[in-house]
């Protein structure tokens, strides 16, 4: 009985040792897992050959163009509003396959983002894509996921390092230039080279699907309706030297502070690229001739109100 009861006493306490060993084993794995990017945040670099950038290809060129020979399904990306899949192509590289009304005007977006300097997804649109295990679509926005880059977190519009300088200034009138009204933080991510933990953090903006349509509530705002975009305002007024946009979305606060300083800034970039490359963005997008020439030209438009604005009383 006795030589039973000790038997059984040492099996309890190796099932104890074993479970209590478990939290931190599995700690341990969590800190080595774990890294820490101390990197040097970036936002935007001055576009210096802005006036050669070629909006077709956007930020990827021509080497990132994906292998559509053979695309095949993943798995389906919960959340967000429009369909998403991740699949890879036929060179093994991965990408998140966005299946909405978004992908145009949120290619476009990006084109003209990466235009003025800004860090952005690498993205492409297909007119015609089949998924091998899903099924054939139309207009489909491909966004990389190369192996090398880890996104480590979201960043705030209210909190970052760059509040109060003139690229960031310039990023929240681009917003609102191309009627952006899902100023959500978590649309926004922080990009780093996976596994070198001092590598520059990227601050881009991830989702722009919310674009060229019209900004306001919930029943009135639109994306993706051309026709809604060149009919809608943008700029209210200028009060002494602030100007005050035509926003109607989330977040709104954000352009409380945007002074006609701010305005030069951005139109002095975006001024400089041509009509032709303004229509590159939409043709990339795979907008209509009519839709393209529409677009371009309300952009031109809202660029050349920045660049022309003068202070007032406001009243």
């Amino acid at each position: 009985m006795l030589k039973s009861k000790t038997i059984l006493l040492t099996i309890f306490s190796l099932v104890f040792l074993v479970a209590s060993s478990l939290p931190a084993q599995a700690q341990k794995k969590d800190q080595k897992e774990k890294k820490v990017y101390t990197g040097r945040p970036v936002l935007w670099h001055a576009p210096n050959d802005i006036k050669s950038r070629n909006l077709l290809l956007g930020a990827g060129g021509d080497r990132m163009k994906p292998d559509l020979s053979r695309v095949t399904f993943i798995e389906e990306k919960k959340g967000g509003w429009s369909t998403k899949y991740r699949v890879r192509d036929g060179k093994g590289v991965e990408w998140v396959a966005k299946l909405s009304k978004e992908a145009q005007p949120e290619t476009a977006s990006n084109r003209l983002v990466w235009a003025a300097g800004y860090e952005t997804e690498i993205v492409y649109l297909v007119p015609e894509l089949e998924i091998i295990g899903k099924g054939t679509f139309k207009n489909v926005k491909l966004e990389a996921r190369p192996k090398d880059v880890k996104r480590t977190e979201y960043w705030l519009w209210a909190d970052n390092p760059f509040i109060g300088k003139p690229e960031f200034q310039g990023l929240k009138i681009m917003m609102v230039l191309i009627n952006n009204w899902d100023m959500k933080d978590d649309n926004n991510a922080i990009l780093v080279t996976k596994g070198v933990t001092t590598s520059a953090r990227r601050y881009i903006i991830s989702d722009l699907g919310a674009t060229f349509g019209k900004t306001g509530g919930v029943i009135s705002r639109s994306r993706n309706k051309p026709s809604d975009y060149v009919k809608s305002e943008f700029v209210k007024r200028v009060k002494g030297n602030v100007v005050e946009f035509n926003y109607g979305g989330k977040n709104g606060k954000l352009f409380d502070n945007i002074t006609l300083a701010d305005a030069r800034w951005l139109a002095n970039w975006l001024g400089r690229l041509s009509d032709n490359q303004i229509r590159d963005a939409f043709r990339a997008a795979n907008y209509t001739t009519e839709e393209v020439e529409m677009l371009a030209g309300a952009v031109r438009a809202r660029i050349n109100t920045l660049a022309n604005l003068s202070g007032s009383s406001g009243r």
